[in-house]
């Protein structure tokens, strides 16, 4: 990355850390204390890359990602509005994002968030806008670095005094790189049960329709999907149930996911699934984080553009991940990540090493 790139990165990190301080300071709106205050948020991310042995390309790939995430929050009566920017700086250009299965641009500024939610009480909201998605997902299906834009309404019903029911649904614009005009309708309804005790779970069922895609696979995102003549073979109507469990092993906290897709808009290739197991939590200060990922999906079990970038595959292969974290502190953690990803039909498997600080607001 060039100098003027790791500047600019510094410098948007240190207004980030400054409107977080100036959140945090009791006395920054004492002179208009009839003016509700606005709260800051945000997030880094700096991420060195090798990744080795790819199909069909002579040359190994190196590089360094940068982004930062910096927005406002307000809350008046039963109302949220939020708003943020995101900016990234890389030392590959833009033109390698396609080539590189990446779902942002790596230098760019553009809109994160804009939207406003209504409260109707603990138990319901209404969300309006461009935001994070809101059901509950893994990386077999979803990149959680997406924001669509659309309207989604939640749900949750208390089940005595530990359990609960949850209720998620929305219709949305993908909103990816290119002029991208897919839809996505989705609902989720999930069982918690015995939350916040020692051992806890959940079961969710989601339920996610993608239409008008044609404008991905036009861009060059149809990735590992199948196509011909230029258009998807398959509909992407996908059934998603998770099974979680929660438990604490000493003073340390387990937890352990299993994830089963199925496209229902596929005749073949259409099944997938992931397993991850977390010891540790390196969200804390001083935590140490141990864990481990492994996944298979078959070549439409999802749709490619949209499931994570960390894995070099998006669909049609099988591999695992193991990774160790650290958190430096409440707000920064440290993240090693190693890839072993094989595509079908491929003998020799895809290797790649992720070193990752983070912090978060």
């Amino acid at each position: 990355m060039s100098t003027r790139n790791w500047i600019g990165a510094v410098c948007f990190s240190l207004l980030l850390q400054g409107g977080n301080a100036l959140a945090d300071d009791p006395i920054a709106f004492e002179e208009r204390s009839d003016t509700p205050a606005w709260s800051f948020y945000g997030d880094v991310l700096l991420r060195a890359e090798r990744t080795v042995d790819i199909p069909g390309r002579p040359q190994d790939l190196e590089r360094v990602r940068s982004r930062t995430r910096f927005g406002v929050r307000r809350e008046f009566d039963d109302f949220e509005f939020g708003a943020a920017l995101e900016g990234t700086l890389g030392s590959d250009s833009n033109q390698t994002n396609r080539a590189n299965n990446d779902n942002e641009r790596s230098d760019s500024i553009n809109l994160d968030e804009l939207y406003l939610r209504w409260r109707g009480g603990e138990s319901t909201s209404v969300v309006l806008g461009k935001t994070a998605f809101p059901l509950a997902t893994t990386p077999l299906l979803w990149d959680d670095d997406f924001r669509p834009l659309g309207i989604s309404a939640s749900h949750s019903i208390a089940l005595g005094e530990i359990h609960r029911l949850s209720l998620v649904g929305g219709y949305f614009a993908g909103d990816h790189l290119y002029d991208d005009e897919s839809r996505i309708a989705a609902a989720q309804i999930g069982w918690h049960w015995s939350e916040n005790a020692e051992v806890s779970g959940d079961v969710q069922l989601a339920w996610l329709d993608f239409s008008d895609l044609q404008t991905l696979v036009d861009r060059g995102l149809g990735r590992t999907n199948r196509r011909v003549a230029g258009k998807l073979v398959s509909d992407y109507e996908i059934l998603d149930l998770q099974f979680g469990l929660r438990a604490l092993i000493g003073d340390a906290l387990w937890r352990g996911r299993l994830d089963l897709v199925r496209n229902m808009g596929a005749d073949q290739n259409s099944d997938g699934a992931r397993f991850s197991t977390i010891y540790g939590d390196s969200r804390i200060a001083g935590g140490l984080e141990l864990g481990f990922a492994i996944q298979r999906f078959q070549r439409d079990a999802v749709l490619a553009a949209f499931t994570s970038d960390d894995w070099w595959f998006h669909s049609f292969a099988r591999g695992y991940m193991p990774w160790i974290a650290y958190g430096i502190s409440d707000k920064w953690r440290v993240q090693l990540s190693g890839f072993r990803e094989k595509r079908d039909g491929i003998v020799e498997p895809t290797d790649r090493l992720l070193l990752d600080v983070r912090a978060a607001w």
